[in-house]
């Protein structure tokens, strides 16, 4: 994040993260990508013994009890080493632990989010089903009561963690003759009788964080269990996007961040016809694109981070602005890999450089956490409800009038 935007406060917690995040060992990162480790829980332990889990997170629960603007400078540097890092970082200490801080009894909160800051058990997050993504409320997922207990069958996959996890936050139906935002809950699910997890997938980059498939057949809990009670799913859901897409915007450009600093490392020395080719005009604009990218993405995230935290912005346009957020940024930062490969040129497609590493890793961006595409309907949808109410037409001056003809009404035909 811009320093120059930063308390003093603010610079000391980067500073924290910073050192954490160069104390990670290469052999790890490396270890991960190569799929030798499948669930680095040495990193979260470590992260949770530094009081850099769960940075919104009220004190008494262990966290630090701060707003967005200091969350996503510590999530930007959590990018820098790894996004596998980043992502596993994100999941547990920030949506996991503030669904249960906003939507858990007491009980759960003591039993959960305090071990899971201090890094002493991991969770992960579970909407993605096999048969839909994007469909929500789709979910085939179903929990029935039996008893005082809830007994949930069904499937997720891709989810980050799974290898790894202690506890798992599943989506699953308990009404389905229910209208849709009424038809789903949230579960918080321990790993116990009925729970399986399946390491299946050849990931193209994020390789590492335990993405795996969760099997839960006839699995038993308890209803103090249910996030915001039940059929309460859909509030816990809507929550969850601020952390989900925000989180994943700040740490996307951490995660790009290094290419930059190799891409101009390299073209500031490697030589051609007699001088450094980052003399060159087409090596040095896409370096000079790339760093306008990265600031511009910057400016999106602390903007929006501004807005959730004042409190007194619209939902629905904080929604929007989250979502062009996660949209911009993700595009920029696959932009900004592919632009510091190019100048780079056949070296930076081996893996003398990770910059080959960090295009992998960056594709992912553009699809998980929502994808980019239904990011825009979203950016459609609410910024034509913002824009059509009353109170909005009266609040800037009306320069459709100001044409030559703007009275001729017959020629202003809509049907």
């Amino acid at each position: 994040m811009f320093d120059y935007m930063m308390t003093a406060e603010q610079i000391k917690l980067r500073d924290e993260a910073r050192e954490f995040v160069k104390s990670i060992p290469r052999e790890l990162i490396l270890d991960m990508d190569a799929e030798r480790v499948q669930f680095p829980r040495e990193f979260l332990r470590e992260a949770g013994k530094r009081n850099l889990l769960g940075i919104r997170i009220p004190k008494e629960y262990g966290g630090r009890g701060l707003r967005w603007v200091d969350d996503i400078i510590v999530a930007e540097e959590m990018g820098v080493a790894s996004y596998s890092l980043a992502c596993l970082w994100g999941v547990g200490g920030d949506i996991v632990a503030e669904a249960i801080v906003e939507f858990g009894e007491e009980e759960l909160k003591g039993e959960i989010v305090i071990p899971l800051l201090k890094g002493e058990v991991c969770a992960a997050e579970c909407l993605t089903e096999p048969r839909g993504g994007s469909d929500f409320f789709g979910s085939t997922t179903k929990a029935r009561k039996v008893g005082g207990d809830w007994v949930i069958t069904g499937q997720k996959r891709f989810i980050v963690g799974a290898e790894g996890a202690d506890w798992f936050m599943v989506y699953a139906v308990t009404n389905p003759d229910a209208p849709e935002h009424e038809r789903i809950s949230c579960f918080m699910v321990p790993r116990t009788k009925g729970v399986e997890t399946k390491y299946i997938y050849g990931l193209m980059g994020v390789r590492g964080g335990g993405a795996g498939r969760l099997i839960l057949n006839e699995v038993k809990v308890p209803e103090r269990f249910a996030l915001n009670g039940i059929n309460g799913g859909f509030d816990v859901f809507v929550r969850n996007m601020i952390p989900e897409r925000l989180g994943t915007s700040a740490m996307t450009i951490g995660s790009v961040r290094p290419a930059i600093e190799i891409a101009t490392r390299y073209t500031s020395r490697r030589k051609a016809f007699g001088q450094p080719i980052a003399n060159f005009q087409a090596v040095g604009f896409k370096v000079a694109d790339s760093v306008m990218l990265l600031d511009a993405s910057r400016a999106m995230v602390y903007a929006t981070a501004r807005a959730v935290d004042s409190g007194t912005v619209h939902p629905g346009r904080v929604r929007r602005m989250i979502s062009e957020t996660k949209k911009f940024v993700t595009e920029s930062a696959w932009t900004i890999a592919n632009n510091c490969m190019q100048v780079m040129g056949g070296i930076g497609y081996t893996n003398i450089y990770p910059l080959e590493r960090i295009l992998r890793d960056i594709r992912l961006a553009l699809i998980w956490v929502g994808t980019n595409e239904i990011m825009d309907l979203i950016i459609q949808h609410e910024w034509y409800k913002e824009y059509l109410r009353p109170e909005t037409a009266q609040i800037s001056r009306n320069v459709e009038m100001d044409a030559p003809n703007a009275d001729k009404e017959e020629e202003k035909v809509f049907e």
